[in-house]
């Protein structure tokens, strides 16, 4: 296992967060279902009246696949996930002799029940490359990758600027770079000329480092009516209220948007900054009812 992982990506289920965590870690490899937790069971443990329908059932399931850390949230149909947040899948051929193989497998079970949004294929950036949304509404881009490329993880999560963020994928870099410690660029190919709504010098495909975790950003070659939404966000957990403090004033940028650690920046991109012993502090007794209360958490009133 890496290190411990800073940032976590968090995907939001409409009551089949459970369900999905099994499928997910039953086809990737290396998939294990690590914790869960459980809504309250009463009104006076504090659970809304809009939870009343999940009092008792699982709250959030923790799953890992290859070593890429995730939460499943288990919660009712408010957000959808689009294809502005997707979860690119490196298949290396030098790392793995079978990796088309792989490729090919995964790909089959991501798509049942699902849909291909880019047929898997041969074009002019790879040998072998497809993006599907699953069954879940989750959407996955795999690629068999350069052997001679510089390496990267096999799972590394990706945003696709476009509708009302079109060609903001390099000042989102820029800015994600200045706030997240141990930050690189790592490479980045822009759009000689006009593709769709990307402008000449938008950004084609970009890959970079925050808290030593790779992430991709790519402006949108096609016209696009959908953004970011709650269905994919990150947690950022963090060592002491200091740091909550410093990542909340960096990244909140709506306050209506903000509840429970929950948080949007400026490029509508949803974030969760939490303390590390988060779980420690959801046992004591009101944790669930404060937690409801707060906007930017505060340790301290646990």
């Amino acid at each position: 296992m890496m290190e411990q992982q800073k940032i976590i990506p968090n995907l939001w289920f409409d009551g089949t967060a459970e369900e999905a965590a099994h499928f997910y870690t039953e086809i990737f490899p290396d998939g294990r279902i690590v914790s869960s937790s459980r809504y309250p069971n009463t009104t006076e443990e504090g659970l809304a009246d809009f939870q009343k329908d999940l009092a008792g059932k699982v709250l959030t399931v923790e799953f890992e696949l290859a070593d890429c850390m995730f939460v499943g949230i288990n919660a009712g149909p408010e957000f959808k996930a689009t294809p502005a947040n997707s979860f690119m899948v490196n298949f290396d051929p030098s790392r793995n002799p079978q990796a088309r193989e792989h490729l090919e497998e995964l790909w089959g079970k991501l798509l049942d029940g699902g849909e291909a949004l880019m047929a898997l294929e041969r074009y002019s950036f790879s040998d072998y490359y497809g993006w599907v949304k699953d069954k879940y509404g989750f959407s996955w881009q795999l690629i068999l990758t350069d052997p001679n490329g510089e390496p990267r993880p096999f799972i590394v999560p990706a945003f696709m600027f476009g509708s009302v963020v079109q060609n903001r994928a390099a000042e989102a870099i820029d800015y994600y770079l200045q706030v997240f410690k141990d930050a690189k660029m790592g490479t980045m190919a822009k759009y000689e000329a006009q593709v769709g709504p990307a402008t000449p010098g938008s950004v084609m495909f970009a890959d970079f480092m925050l808290q030593n975790q790779w992430f991709v950003a790519m402006d949108s070659g096609g016209e696009q009516d959908f953004t970011f939404t709650e269905a994919v966000s990150f947690v950022v957990n963090c060592a002491d209220q200091a740091e909550i403090d410093y990542f909340w004033e960096k990244l909140s940028h709506y306050p209506e948007n903000e509840q429970c650690g929950w948080c949007k920046d400026k490029f509508g991109v949803s974030w969760q900054i939490v303390p590390e012993n988060m779980e420690e502090l959801m046992q004591k007794p009101n944790a669930f009812a404060t937690l409801m209360q707060q906007k930017k958490i505060v340790v301290a009133d646990y």
